[in-house]
C-alpha cells in the first residue's frame, strides 16, 4: 500500500508526539530538526524532504517504549519504503534507506564519532550489524547517494535538543512536495 501526502502528514499528526527512543525529543521534533539543519546546510530540497521523512517507519508499529533494550531492530530505514515508492524518486528514497548503514561507516571511518553517539544509538548500531570493516566501508561510500545518506546521518545525530525552536511540519512539506515524482504532482 503506498502513502499519500496526506496520510504521510497523518502519521506525524497521530505518531509525532511518541518520544524518540532514548532521546529527549519526540518522533515529530526530531524530524523537524533533522530537516531544519538540512535546510540550513544548503541541501537540495530531495535531501531535505528524506530527512524530514527518514525516521517515519518507526511510526509504521508499537515496538515499546525503546525497542533496542529488548534487541529488535526494527528495520525502520527499509520498512518505509514500499509505502513511499509511488511518491519519490531515488533522491529522496535512498538516503533514507542508507542513513543507518551511514552511522556504521562514521563508526570506521571518522575515529571521534562513535564516541558522540547516545547510548541507544550504540545500541541500536550492535543490533544494525556493528561498525564497518575497511572493505564495507569502502563499498558502501562508493554507493550512489552514499554521501547525502552520511549527510542526513550526521543531521539525525544532532537533531536531539530539547525544546529547539523549529518551523512546523506545514513549512517542511513543500520540499516533500517539491520531491515527488513527477507522475505524483
Amino acid at each position: 500500500m503506498a502513502l499519500s501526502l496526506d496520510d504521510i502528514a497523518l502519521l506525524f499528526a497521530r505518531h509525532g508526539h511518541t518520544q524518540y527512543t532514548g532521546e529527549p525529543v519526540t518522533q515529530l521534533e526530531h524530524a523537524l530538526q533533522t530537516a531544519l539543519l538540512a535546510e540550513q546546510e544548503g541541501a537540495a530540497p530531495s535531501l531535505i524532504a528524506a530527512s524530514l521523512l527518514h525516521d517515519l517507519g518507526h511510526m509504521l508499529e508499537d515496538l515499546g517504549d525503546t525497542p533496542t533494550l529488548s534487541g529488535v531492530d526494527d528495520l525502520h530505514q527499509y520498512r518505509i519504503l514500499p509505502f513511499l515508492r509511488t511518491l519519490f524518486d531515488e533522491d529522496v528514497l535512498a538516503p533514507i534507506a542508507l542513513h543507518v548503514d551511514a552511522k556504521r561507516y562514521l563508526c570506521a571511518s571518522d575515529p571521534d564519532y562513535f564516541a558522540a553517539l547516545s547510548a541507544d544509538s550504540v545500541r541500536s548500531l550492535a543490533l544494525q550489524g556493528g561498525v564497518f570493516d575497511a572493505q564495507q566501508a569502502a563499498a558502501f561510500i562508493a554507493r550512489p547517494y552514499a554521501q547525502d545518506a552520511v549527510r542526513l546521518r550526521r543531521w539525525d545525530d544532532r537533531a536531539k535538543t530539547a525544546a529547539l525552536p523549529t518551523p512546523d511540519y506545514a513549512y517542511f512539506s513543500r520540499y516533500v512536495v517539491q520531491s515527488l515524482r513527477s507522475a505524483s504532482r
